[in-house]
């Protein structure tokens, strides 16, 4: 069975941070930070039901106003995702433009800041001239979205600044055994979504789903005994984006616990492990801090990326010694 979520780095490994992740069966896509997104087609942008953002660092956020544009005509709303400050950052770019002619434009767009344990959210909408709604307050736990296929849980991380570090883990799979419906004499259907979500939902096992044969008999079973005939549950994907922190010992510990087995490990390996001092300076990571926090977090795949554009002219070796650091068995921890 194919993969969920179709993940892609947008610009190359020295250009401004961003993943999309298209999800396969749908048409629908997120993505994780707002650098420059030119390279992404108005009909990927309008796939988009959910932004995340890192922090407003301009390589990091400048491409809110292409996604903007490309989307004042999306009827869907979409949802922004945020450290501290977020929502005065966002209302200083909506801010900027005159929003005179607007008011049969369907956007809504719902802002989510993540402050401490808290998550404060502002909706913001074209028919409104995209005037500022407070919709309310709710407890921030690490999770931001829990849907019934997926999660996106998030930290809070160290820039000198809040930066939000990301994880996307799709819920277990549930597969149906076609080979026992078929025996069954039970067509599939949008019963079979019911059932899923009745499983999600950990529904009492005793619950009763009364189903009807192809012959126009019935059969009436319990959940347990539904999950038990037909359903195969399988381990979902998992996928880790972290981005602009310090090597310290609170970093760590979040990056690891939220990125542990993950599938795939995007983090940040902006200076040489030789720059060491530098990347301290700049709140940053180096390869080996990127490469150890991967092996340390057990992932299955790691992508280094967001590389300092000084090591261009030797364009391989930041990837190299990233992806050493990452496979080394015995290495010693990496200090701070």
């Amino acid at each position: 069975m194919s993969d969920t979520f179709d993940p892609r780095l947008v610009n190359g490994p020295f250009d401004d941070p961003v993943l999309y992740v298209a999800f396969r069966h749908e048409r629908r896509a997120l993505l994780f930070d707002l650098g420059t997104i030119d390279n992404l087609s108005t009909r990927e942008v309008l796939k988009l039901s959910h932004l995340f953002v890192s922090h407003t660092h301009i390589d990091h956020f400048i491409g809110f106003d292409h996604w903007l544009r490309c989307s004042l005509n999306k009827e869907e709303g979409v949802d922004l995702y945020g450290p501290q400050g977020i929502i005065a950052n966002v209302q200083g770019k909506l801010a900027a433009y005159t929003w005179n002619l607007i008011e049969d434009y369907p956007l809504k767009l719902t802002v989510h800041e993540v402050d401490g344990t808290e998550i404060k959210s502002v909706r913001f909408s074209a028919v409104d001239r995209f005037r500022p709604e407070p919709v309310g307050k709710a407890n921030f736990d690490g999770v931001l979205v829990d849907e019934d296929g997926f999660t996106v849980r998030a930290a809070i991380l160290n820039h000198r600044i809040p930066c939000l570090a990301f994880s996307l883990e799709e819920k277990s799979r549930l597969n149906i055994r076609r080979d026992v419906l078929d025996s069954m004499g039970i067509a599939s259907g949008p019963w079979l979504d019911v059932l899923k979500r009745a499983l999600r939902a950990d529904m009492p096992d005793t619950t009763r789903l009364e189903i009807r044969t192809k012959s126009g008999d019935s059969r009436d079973l319990t959940l347990k005994e539904w999950r038990e005939a037909l359903v195969l549950e399988t381990k979902g994907q998992k996928i880790a984006y972290v981005v602009d922190n310090l090597y310290c010992p609170d970093n760590i510990e979040q990056i690891v616990n939220l990125a542990r087995e993950a599938d795939l490990f995007y983090c940040e390996a902006t200076f040489s492990h030789a720059d060491e001092a530098r990347a301290r300076e700049r709140y940053h990571l180096t390869t080996e801090q990127a490469g150890s926090l991967a092996r340390m977090a057990q992932v299955r795949r790691f992508v280094p990326f967001h590389f300092s554009a000084r090591y261009q002219a030797d364009d391989k070796r930041l990837l190299e010694e990233a992806l050493e650091a990452f496979a080394r068995e015995a290495a010693q921890p990496v200090r701070y």
